[in-house]
């Protein structure tokens, strides 16, 4: 069968201000919605394998929570590591915005650890929980050690920590080189923002650096999406990492890549990039925590399962918005397939 890796940290969250008039909930989050979400949309002939480091304080709880999956692969597990597990404290202001402090000291995958375990896969989900499940070494040694899709949400590579482990937005570091090293990038809103003052610019340059489909996620508006010209499926995903250059009719990149990417040949030229938003259903938002990890997740699934980007999109949209009716990721496999959760 084939296998997808998913990638990121299982963090055990502490929300305070979900709901003003109740006390804190704690729960599994972090990794656990993307898990959830890919476990209810993958086609039925797909495994997941699990590409997580739990710390040694919660290896036997997140065991558990990969036991609740149907889709996991035989024998597949969280790898158990001598530290504490990473924990998150999320504050709501609003449903549109949080402040978060990070502890626990779950470390990143180095290329000799992570290259024996997607060797047999055939496609990689990276879902940047931490911000440190890769550094650029080792993100840079996965698109050139490893030849099928790649998607990666870099959301907490935003996020910078201070020495008590406030989160805070910035500019990405070497935007353009990251970008490089995935065939399908999500970003947020504000992420967004921290590129630069143009969105067309920013859009036009992640895809010079060989990006094929960017997913901005814009809140209860949805999603808005730049596809380089001729992508409409996973199968149209060119196989070579992409060094910058222009297309015609679009803004030309500079210097968007790194020197050792070689350049693409199959590139259509004389065509606009396609962008467009898709908006999602209204719900009553009981949660917004992991709608973009579930997002995500949905959107990879249904393009592994051979659907048009519109249409893996629109799955997508669906996906978050029902995850916003609902409270945490345990049970949320089934809610997401429509079924009931006990209290």
């Amino acid at each position: 069968m084939p296998r997808v890796g998913v990638l990121g940290s299982l963090v055990w969250d502490e929300i305070h201000g979900r709901d003003p008039l109740a006390p804190p909930a704690e729960e599994w989050g972090g990794i656990a919605y993307a898990l959830s979400a890919m476990d209810a949309a993958l086609p039925p002939d797909w495994e997941i394998v699990p590409l997580v480091k739990v710390g040694r304080d919660l290896a036997a709880r997140a065991a558990e929570f990969l036991r609740s999956l149907d889709r996991l692969a035989p024998g597949a597990r969280g790898i158990e590591v001598p530290v504490a597990n990473n924990r998150v404290t999320l504050r709501y202001q609003s449903h549109a915005r949080r402040c978060e402090r990070m502890s626990g000291g779950v470390p990143g995958w180095t290329w000799p650890e992570l290259g024996p375990m997607v060797a047999d896969l055939d496609a990689v989900y990276v879902n940047f929980i931490s911000g440190f499940e890769l550094s650029l070494g080792t993100a840079e040694a996965l698109r050139h050690g490893f030849g099928g899709p790649l998607y990666a949400d870099l959301h907490s590579l935003f996020l910078g920590m201070g020495a008590d482990g406030m989160r805070a937005l910035r500019p990405l570091p070497n935007a353009p080189t990251w970008f490089s090293f995935f065939d399908i990038v999500q970003l947020n809103e504000e992420e967004m923002g921290q590129l630069g003052d143009d969105p067309l610019t920013v859009a036009a340059e992640a895809i010079g650096s060989g990006v094929s489909l960017l997913n901005i996620t814009v809140g209860a508006r949805g999603v808005v999406y730049v596809a380089r010209p001729g992508f409409a499926r996973l199968t149209d995903r060119s196989g070579v990492v992409g060094a910058a250059g222009a297309l015609d009719g679009t803004i030309e990149a500079q210097d968007a890549a790194p020197r050792s990417a070689p350049p693409r040949d199959d590139r259509p030229s004389g065509m606009l990039l396609h962008t467009e938003r898709l908006a999602p259903p209204a719900v009553d938002v009981n949660d917004p925590t992991g709608c973009g990890d579930v997002f995500g997740a949905t959107c990879f699934a249904r393009l592994l399962a051979g659907d048009t980007v519109a249409t893996a999109l629109e799955a997508a949209n669906q996906a978050a918005a029902r995850n916003a009716t609902f409270r945490g990721a345990s049970g949320l496999v089934r809610h997401l397939r429509g079924g009931l959760v006990p209290a």
